[in-house]
């Protein structure tokens, strides 16, 4: 079938529906997931119908001297070139195609073995592009794509096996309003971010809300990543520890907080089984050895873990928190989660997020509260 995105590219059936009736397609499966703990009415938080990603990676395909943006053909060999893509935010399409033009007229020097461009974008026009190859970067390369940067008010990187060439910077500032609050995060190119930035503020801004509703004590977070959820929370607990097992990840959170002027947050390298290990003392770690665990009270815990859910560890620690913020991206094992957390939890509310329109793929988040 054409598909509105990338044209002809297998039998997605989820086109032959409006924007609206997808969204009622997830409303509903969550909704028949978490029945079993919830029966109020879900939040429902929509995506833009179009320009929603900040996020993107495009295969290059190389046929007649010609590069073209391209995906895989799901029913035969080659692939799809793509000539437009209504899903990137304005920021990456308005550079897109200009590249490709660039990297067509650059005698080779941007085009010989290039296989893959990632775009990574943000809401105030910042735009990281970096550029994959299989061939060893010369200086020839970074005059062209120095001024390629120049030519797209971009930053530009490169990347091959065991290099990694970095024009200017290795990261874009994005801005975020938030409960009233502005706050600026740096992502990095090798970085989680999250990548629907208009769904990602009113993520943030659910949870947010529950916080307000605990109002005391401290606040523990497990997966934090750059800082996401933790900054804006952060201001509605006494002290904050954040956990995280990426190291890029804990220097762009730090980085975060020095920008947002916030000093109750400590982050711990460690990964939410360690973390379970620490908090229940039954291992002790030199990357904790300047952090007192004890001097901790903690009344709320945030966690937001991939599409494998929590670990059993991690269950029954936060099972004995008073208030549990669980952001989910898989509804089927956030039900199976809430199997055991709702033995000692009752579901106070419960959202769905469409961070993927026109995919299958949907976040939700609950707010439990201990019986």
């Amino acid at each position: 079938m054409d598909c509105k995105h990338f044209g002809i590219c297998g039998s997605c059936g989820l086109y032959m529906l409006s924007y609206a009736e997808q969204l009622k397609q997830k409303e509903e499966k969550v909704s028949a997931l978490l029945t079993p703990f919830w029966q109020g009415k879900l939040e429902v938080f929509d995506s833009p119908d179009a320009h929603y990603r900040a996020r993107a990676e495009f295969r290059i395909w190389h046929e007649d001297e010609r590069c073209d943006y391209a995906m895989g053909n799901i029913e035969k060999k080659g692939a799809v070139t793509i000539k437009e893509c209504p899903k990137v935010i304005e920021s990456i399409e308005e550079r897109m195609w200009k590249l490709l033009e660039k990297i067509n007229a650059s005698q080779d020097v941007l085009k010989q073995r290039l296989f893959s461009v990632e775009f990574l974008a943000t809401t105030i026009d910042e735009c990281l592009v970096t550029l994959l190859y299989h061939r060893k970067l010369d200086n020839t390369w970074s005059q062209e794509a120095k001024l390629l940067e120049s030519e797209l008010n971009c930053k530009i990187m490169g990347r091959s096996r065991r290099q990694k060439v970095i024009l200017s910077d290795e990261f874009v500032t994005e801005k975020l309003d938030i409960d009233g609050k502005t706050f600026t995060y740096l992502q990095y190119e090798s970085g989680f971010t999250q990548p629907n930035p208009a769904v990602n503020v009113k993520m943030i801004e659910w949870a947010v809300a529950q916080a307000k509703k605990v109002g005391h004590g401290d606040f523990l977070e497990s997966y934090c990543g750059l800082g996401n959820f933790t900054l804006p929370l952060s201001h509605y607990f006494d002290k904050v520890l954040a956990t995280e097992i990426s190291k890029r990840s804990i220097h762009a959170a730090l980085q975060n907080c020095k920008l947002n002027d916030i000093n109750n947050i400590t982050f711990a390298r460690l990964a939410s089984e360690e973390m379970t290990e620490a908090l229940n003392g039954v291992r002790e770690f030199s990357r904790l050895k300047d952090i007192d665990l004890k001097s901790y009270d903690f009344s709320t815990v945030l966690v937001d873990p991939p599409r494998a859910g929590l670990d059993e560890g991690t269950i029954a620690l936060i099972s004995n928190i008073d208030h549990i913020i669980y952001i989910s991206c898989n509804p089927e094992t956030l039900a199976r989660d809430l199997e055991t957390l709702t033995k000692t939890h009752v579901v106070l509310e419960a959202a769905v997020y469409d961070q993927f329109p026109h995919t299958e793929h949907v976040e939700s988040g609950v707010f439990l509260q201990k019986r």
